[in-house]
């Protein structure tokens, strides 16, 4: 039993709070006592020295389970933001110690990451070895919502954001190119003006990917009225262009996923808009005044130089 006031003025210790979080997650103490690499009886004398030292009860102990009382649920939420900020203290130390070594959590929206990620893997690996690079392939929703909870270190997405407390570092900018079936009028052209856009059967990605919004924005410009037909039945850009290839429609695509998607598929064709054509700007972000702020814009410098060879026009320095 827990007394309450007893322990006011103790500080809780980091192992307590590991303690009380495991339990908290697992609800059990075996489990839980495993799942950090503690013994049981350690794990549960942590969890009552945390409760003295709060001086409120955190469990409701049974014989067959264990529950967390309705402070326990208020106060596991603090505990595991608490563990989760000392990680990243203990990681930016590290960071600042030697650049480029520890984790590096990186973020990256799946109309990005098939056609990016081969480049920017084989950087990691020929420049930073001791980098400890961790992909996550998210929506952008996703992706900004980890970054503002300290999940994620550094992003890679379509920009701009506009989001308050995220910092954005341009890395190229690219075209979007119009892909028909084989016999489409536009089909092959090079100089498609984005009038043309006003009354195709576009095929779309499914809401919630940025690539659906940008290319809304387009057609937009273009003049295209709302009630023009979409079709949006796809998940993915290789099934988008498997439904333009099927005589569905057409759709837009970025330049750096034109050969992956359509390189071996004899039924599309690909048309070019005349210029200034359609664009769309790839970055870096990351959380504004982020302690490796300057590792991760060296980092943006080494990845313009390894992009250079796509088909985009990378950002200079600084811009």
């Amino acid at each position: 039993m827990v007394v309450h006031g007893v322990g006011r003025g103790k500080q809780p210790s980091l192992a307590q709070l590991r303690a009380f979080a495991a339990v908290a997650e697992h609800l059990h103490f075996r489990d839980a006592a495993a799942a950090i690499g503690m013994s049981q009886p350690a794990l549960s004398g942590a969890v009552s020295a945390l409760e003295e030292a709060l001086g409120v009860r955190l469990l409701e102990r049974t014989t067959r389970k264990v529950l967390l009382s309705p402070a326990g649920e208020r106060l596991a939420v603090r505990a595991k933001a608490v563990l989760a900020a000392v990680g990243e203290l203990l990681e930016e130390a590290e960071a600042v110690r030697a650049p480029f070594t520890g984790v590096l959590r990186l973020g990256v929206i799946p109309t990005v990451a098939p056609y990016l990620l081969p480049a920017v893997l084989r950087l990691v690996r020929e420049r930073y070895p001791a980098l400890d690079l961790q992909v996550h392939e998210e929506q952008t929703s996703s992706l900004l919502e980890g970054l503002g909870a300290g999940r994620l270190d550094l992003l890679l997405l379509a920009v701009p954001l506009g989001v308050a407390g995220v910092t954005e570092i341009p890395l190229f900018d690219e075209d979007f190119v119009l892909v028909t079936p084989q016999e489409h009028w536009l089909g092959g052209r090079a100089d498609i003006p984005r009038e043309a856009l006003r009354e195709l059967p576009l095929l779309l990605l499914d809401e919630g990917h940025c690539l659906r919004d940008q290319a809304l924005d387009i057609c937009r410009e273009a003049g295209r009225v709302e009630s023009a037909p979409v079709t949006t039945t796809a998940a993915g850009l290789s099934t988008l262009v498997q439904l333009v290839a099927g005589g569905l429609g057409v759709t837009l695509l970025p330049r750096t996923a034109l050969q992956v998607e359509t390189g071996r598929n004899d039924r599309l064709v690909t048309g070019y808009f005349a210029d200034p054509a359609p664009t769309r700007t790839i970055a870096l972000a990351m959380r504004s005044g982020a302690a490796r702020q300057g590792e991760f814009e060296e980092f943006a410098v080494a990845l313009r130089e390894a992009l250079a060879d796509l088909p985009v026009r990378v950002v200079p320095d600084g811009d």
